[in-house]
């Protein structure tokens, strides 16, 4: 059993013990630890939630982030690209951009129309390239050119929101953790996991449902299923197996 984090003492007594007992609990952020403590243990529902993610580890065993990257920087750089814009868009921009821009330095020190020249097909480009290069700028400012890992860190550079602070810790540092996008908030209101609409408390509410060594492949899982199979528009229940573990099903 994990050591029990000083946090976690002061968490209400309702509070699931597969928490406590994970063994990566201690690398779950502060900020976290004190939002899924404040709602209470709902063992129905954690139990489909887990019967969920089940089927989805049969579905998708590989599930893993779908941009393409080579260390923290490059997937700090192609989430911030990767708001409303799919990842093969993103993965066809991305190697001219970082071969012309290796470093932080380089991209701190870049002229932003030239980023907004490799980025501009990824929709919303001069924005993104601001973001792009004032991240950048922080990170060679504030952290030596290194990405840092710590969730509070990550937070500090302008552009740079809980999500893409989630992607990168999770993928490149081995935190666990819950990617909250468009995908990932619709299936899991389908799927009556949540009922609200606002990111971070979705993010609490699947938190305190799943022990968090499971975490990050139910983020990578349940986006998928959402581009194959649970479609916005048209969702397949026929084809899909999580159907009987879904309120939804056939009612959308």
């Amino acid at each position: 059993m994990a050591k029990k984090s000083a946090s976690s003492t002061a968490l209400r007594p309702k509070f699931a013990a597969y928490h406590r007992d994970s063994p990566v609990w201690d690398k779950v952020d502060d900020d976290l630890k004190v939002r899924i403590g404040k709602l209470s243990a709902d063992k129905k529902l954690h139990e489909r939630a887990v019967a969920i993610h089940d089927v989805l580890l049969e579905e998708f065993p590989e599930a893993h982030c779908e941009l393409n990257y080579t260390g923290p920087l490059q997937l700090l750089i192609a989430t911030i690209l990767s708001a409303q814009c799919t990842d093969a868009r993103v993965n066809m921009v991305t190697p001219a951009l970082f071969e012309r821009f290796p470093t932080a330095v380089a991209l701190a020190e870049a002229d932003v129309e030239e980023i907004e020249e490799y980025v501009k097909t990824t929709g919303f480009y001069r924005n993104k390239a601001k973001a792009i290069k004032s991240a950048c700028a922080d990170i060679v400012a504030n952290f030596g050119g290194e990405v840092p890992e710590d969730i509070e860190k990550l937070l500090t550079l302008r552009g740079v929101a809980r999500k893409t602070a989630n992607v990168v810790r999770t993928n490149c540092f081995g935190y666990p953790g819950l990617t909250v996008d468009t995908h990932f908030q619709r299936l899991t209101k389908r799927m009556g996991l949540t009922t609200n609409d606002d990111p971070q408390k979705i993010e609490a509410d699947l938190a305190n449902l799943l022990p968090p060594e499971r975490w990050c492949h139910f983020t990578h899982a349940i986006i998928l299923h959402g581009r194959r199979t649970c479609k916005a528009r048209k969702p397949n229940c026929p084809e899909c197996r999580v159907a009987p573990l879904c309120p939804s099903a056939f009612q959308v």
